[in-house]
């Protein structure tokens, strides 16, 4: 799996951690590529606990985020935890170009928030099931437990192509774990 930060960095995110009343359930699978799905999205501070997490156990980990996340001064900031501006709204070719890096590099993990927002929606968005199995990478359901104070990290899921089959599998992982997508978390 790819690799981020060294001991002291990983002693000082497991710090945090244990400060804020945080702990990580499950360990992450040792895999070169995947698309780790992190839900529910329900507020901005699930961007910290994800570093936090990445940084817990030493994991390099790339993200999609909202283009406004990308201006400055935060800028330098975003770009330097791997996080990768996406425009929403337009048509830009995001899913296929995701699918070529990921086919390029040797490693890499992507993280992205199905539901798309922070709002509580219906159904998720599809584009990362399009890019799993574009490049042939698994997907890792990870969770938020703010009630809890839990990241779940789950196993790793071979996606068949069947979009509605393939969403069914991962909505039931997270609700095996009282983690119910769309539905908002208590703020910290």
């Amino acid at each position: 799996m790819p690799r981020r930060g060294n001991r002291a960095s990983r002693w000082l995110a497991r710090l945090a951690f244990r400060l804020w009343r945080w702990r990580i359930a499950g360990s992450f699978p040792d895999v070169p590529k995947a698309i780790v799905v992190v839900a529910p999205h329900t507020t901005n501070w699930d961007l910290l606990v994800a570093m936090l997490t990445a940084f817990t156990i030493g994991l390099r980990i790339s993200w999609l985020g909202k283009h406004t996340l990308f201006r400055w001064p935060l800028r330098p900031l975003m770009l330097w935890l791997d996080g990768v501006p996406v425009r929403r709204n337009s048509a830009s070719g995001t899913v296929a170009k995701l699918v070529e890096t990921m086919r390029q590099r040797e490693t890499m993990v992507l993280a992205v928030a199905p539901e798309g927002t922070r709002r509580s929606v219906a159904g998720w968005r599809m584009g990362f099931a399009h890019v799993a199995v574009g490049a042939g990478v698994p997907v890792v359901p990870v969770g938020f437990d703010w009630r809890r104070r839990v990241v779940e990290i789950g196993p790793a899921f071979t996606l068949t192509g069947d979009l509605a089959a393939d969403e069914r599998t991962l909505r039931g992982w997270f609700a095996g774990h009282g983690l119910e997508p769309g539905v908002p978390s208590p703020e910290p």
